[in-house]
Formats: structure tokens, C-alpha cells, sequence
């Protein structure tokens, strides 16, 4: 339930320097030339913003000004831009954003593969646009003014979607459907789909309006099955990069796996000419060799019961987690990132961290070895009516990353299921498996390979 280390980005502030201010001159003479903000502002300061930015013509004229001259060159979090061309698609090992929205498509009746090969490549085409900070020709506004602001999109295929596009002789076996777990108390109307979208931003309006002008491209030829929206830190917020926080004001991501680690990418992308592991194959043999350099993305709604958290003591909170609340050190010593000793006992014989700690069930030495790259976002839509009263529906929007699902996120859940202190806090709503295309070089579009191959 671990979310990976946020890259924070510092921020400069953009502020309108046009005041609306009264004027008791209205007969200014016009200025000549366009008048830059820099030169704006410094006239302001020295004849009073009053006498410059009047209503009348003086005004007119000071705003037909602002509106002509060069735009000014973005400084911030809105200048950053991630390519959307590479050999793996943005939105996996990208820096954790501020803003994210999650989508699943059915096809359309009567659509195939010749319709769904049209739209992917119709939103490739917009994902490239709105990740170089290019409006859309259709696009609501809402991201006017705001350059790209980090933002990724990346697709995903469900199961569903080689039947109903005739590949299913091309289904990645590693896109097996998961086990039920006992925990589960899932909604079938928020869960799977043919396609699925993640959205990320560092600019919640940016990564809206990528979601309204997705859809709205989708056209006839799919319908949106679900959408859920979810939100992180902003870049910026603390005094220095740190993990991020869940609803539970825990920190989250600690052990994630880092792409300077040598395994790195064994773990997370599925390699070229099959091999293993075996998700690289498909179902009835051979090689998925359109997947090479993907990934397979479990997907997760987990709600969180934050009214029964918040009522426990700090110590069972610790102790449930495996860390401390503050600063995310293990309770067997030392700092965050200090590597958890799952032997080391406390004065009394019993152990530091409780065998049913979250950090010790969910740790690749308890769990042979798996490893995912969780990516994930909080969400808090509202409030449920129970018999107990309102409760927040509040949690998170888990996203995990690996090679192979069924090396990955089932034998950890499985584990999870069966011993986590933690699930007894948790409902998981929602799940979804979907396997991620490589990235798509210059003048191709995401799944070329598998829809023409």
C-alpha cells in the first residue's frame, strides 16, 4: 500500500500584475508600442497603479497591452514537461504528481480492432500535444495559460479487449484474471474494462482538462466504464524532497524499489523476445513481443476506515505499520531509510516489529523475493451513509508496476490477505489488471505493434 518517493520541484509563484483600480484620468495619450509587464509594473510603482490601470481608455488600452505582448516564459511546476516518446510510456518511473485521474473504456458495440487502433492512435496523438504544453483544438479551456505541468498519460489493455478486437491468439499470458482474495468486496461496475488511462499532473486543471479532452476524443468508438480521481503533495510543499504521506499520515513508499537499482528493470518491464518472465509469452506460446519494455499494471481502490484509524493509540498505529508515525524510521532503529531488522527483539523478548506488521508481510524477503513499483494517489470523494453515521470514502487509489503479475502483486496480496494487521482497516472496492504497452517511438502511437503487427 506504499506509494514511491516524490521528486519535489521547487515553486516560483505567478502573480497578475493588472489592478482594477479606479481612475480620475480617463484622456491619457495611448502609448505607441505594446508596454511589457516588467515595464508595466515599474510605471505603476511610480505613478500609482490607479492613474495607469483606470477603467476608461486608458485602461482599455493598458489590458489590450497585456494581451498582446509575448506570453511570459514559465519559470515553475508549469514548465516541466515529460516526453511522451521513449522506449517505455511516461507515468510508470515519473515522479509522483500532485493531481491524477484514473479511467477505464469499454468498445463500443460493433467496434473492433480496426476502431480501436484509430482511437489509440487518436490519443496519442492528443497525449503528445498536452505534454508539450499544446492546447487541443477541442479543449474545454480549463488548462488555459498553464504550460504542461508534468503531465502523463499512459494506456493500458484489459483482458476483454483481445476478444473484442480478434487478438485474442495475442493475449499476454501474464493478463491472467486475479484471485478472488477474502478481503475483497469488490464492484463489478468500477472494475477491469478494455482500456485504461492514468493521467498524472503537477497542476490538478492540466490534469483535468487531459481527462475531458480524452474522452471527449474517445468519440463513438468507446464508452467510459469508470473514472476516479486522486491527489498527492504538490512538488514543493516540504523543505526538502521526502516520501510521501497516506489519508492515514503515514509515510508511504520507503522501500520502493529505485531505478538506479541494477534489478530495477527486471522487475518492472517485461523484457523483448519473451524469455522470461513467462508474462513475456503468450497464453498459447510464443512471444508477446508487442508488450516488450511494458508493463503490467494492477490497479486497486482501497478504502481506508480513518474514522477507526484515527481512534486508535499512536503506539497500536506504529505497531500495526511497523514504523514510526513521525518520520518513518523502522521500530527496529535507525532512520527511514534504514533497512528494517526483522529479528531485532525489544528488552521484554518480543520482537520490534510484530509479525503481523505491515512492513514485515508485505517485505520481498517474506514474499520470496516479489517486488512491485507502487505508484499510487489518495482519494476522498465525499462521505458514505452507514448505520454508524457519515464515514469518509476516503483511501487510495493503488497502482502497482511489475514484470509479472503473478510474481509481483498476487503472492504479496495473497500474504497480505491471510496476516496483515493492517487490512482489518481496509476495503478493497475496486481491481483491475491491465497490460501496458512500450512506449511508442517518434510517429508511432501506444499499441501500433500489437494492432498492425
Amino acid at each position: 500500500m506504499s506509494s514511491p518517493r516524490s521528486t519535489s520541484t521547487k515553486s516560483t509563484k505567478h502573480t497578475d500584475t493588472t489592478d482594477n483600480a479606479d481612475s480620475a484620468d480617463s484622456t491619457a495619450e495611448a502609448p505607441r508600442h505594446p508596454v511589457s509587464r516588467r515595464r508595466l509594473v515599474g510605471t505603476a510603482g511610480a505613478a500609482g497603479a490607479a492613474g495607469l490601470l483606470a477603467g476608461g481608455a486608458s485602461g482599455a488600452v493598458a489590458a489590450e497591452a497585456l494581451r498582446d505582448e509575448a506570453p511570459t516564459p514559465l519559470t515553475s511546476i508549469g514548465a516541466n514537461g515529460v516526453p511522451f516518446h521513449g522506449r517505455h510510456q511516461a507515468g510508470i518511473t515519473t515522479p509522483l504528481q500532485a493531481a491524477g485521474h484514473f479511467a477505464a473504456f469499454d468498445l463500443a458495440p460493433g467496434a473492433g480492432r480496426a476502431q480501436a487502433a484509430a482511437l489509440l492512435k487518436r490519443w496519442s496523438d492528443t497525449a503528445r500535444e498536452l505534454s508539450e504544453g499544446r492546447a487541443a483544438a477541442d479543449a474545454t479551456g480549463s488548462a488555459r495559460d498553464a504550460g504542461p505541468a508534468g503531465l502523463t498519460v499512459t494506456f493500458g489493455f484489459g483482458r476483454t479487449f483481445f476478444d473484442r478486437t480478434g487478438l485474442a491468439d495475442r493475449r499476454p499470458a501474464g493478463l491472467e484474471p486475479l484471485p478472488a482474495f477474502s478481503a475483497d468486496a469488490l464492484d463489478a461496475r468500477r472494475s477491469d474494462g478494455d482500456l485504461w488511462l492514468q493521467i498524472g499532473a503537477d497542476d490538478a486543471l492540466v490534469a483535468f482538462g487531459a481527462l475531458r479532452t480524452l474522452q471527449r476524443r474517445a468519440g463513438d468508438a468507446a464508452v467510459l466504464r469508470w473514472q476516479m480521481s486522486g491527489f498527492n503533495r504538490t512538488p514543493g510543499a516540504t523543505d526538502r524532497p521526502r516520501s510521501a504521506r497516506n489519508l492515514m499520515g503515514q509515510v508511504d513508499g520507503t522501500n520502493n524499489p529505485k531505478p538506479e537499482d541494477p534489478d530495477f528493470a527486471g522487475h518492472v518491464f517485461v523484457p523483448a523476445s519473451g524469455g522470461t518472465p513467462a508474462s513475456g509469452a503468450v497464453a498459447g506460446g510464443g512471444s508477446a513481443e508487442w508488450l516488450a519494455g511494458g508493463s503490467y499494471a494492477v490497479f486497486r481502490r482501497i478504502r481506508m476506515l480513518l474514522d477507526t484509524w484515527d481512534h486508535v493509540s499512536l503506539e497500536r498505529q506504529e505497531r500495526v505499520i511497523g514504523r514510526r508515525k513521525s518520520d518513518g524510521a523502522p521500530l527496529s532503529g535507525g532512520e527511514e531509510t534504514t533497512p528494517v531488522d526483522m529479528n531485532k527483539q525489544l528488552p521484554d523478548g518480543s520482537l520490534a516489529i510484530p509479525g503481523d506488521a505491515h512492513v514485515r508481510v508485505a517485505a520481498p524477503e517474506s514474499n520470496g523475493g516479489a517486488t512491485m513499483l507502487r505508484r499510487s494517489f489518495s482519494y476522498h470523494d465525499g462521505y458514505l451513509d452507514t448505520r454508524d453515521g457519515p464515514v469518509p470514502d476516503a483511501g487510495l487509489l493503488f497502482v502497482a508496476w511489475q514484470a509479472d503479475p503473478l510474481k509481483g502483486f498476487v503472492p504479496v496480496q495473497r500474504k497480505l490477505d491471510r496476516g496483515d494487521g493492517l487490512s482489518r482497516f481496509l476495503r478493497h472496492e475496486s481491481s483491475g489488471l491491465f497490460a501496458v504497452p512500450g512506449g511508442a517511438a517518434a510517429g508511432e502511437y501506444v499499441g501500433q505493434r500489437l494492432l498492425e503487427g
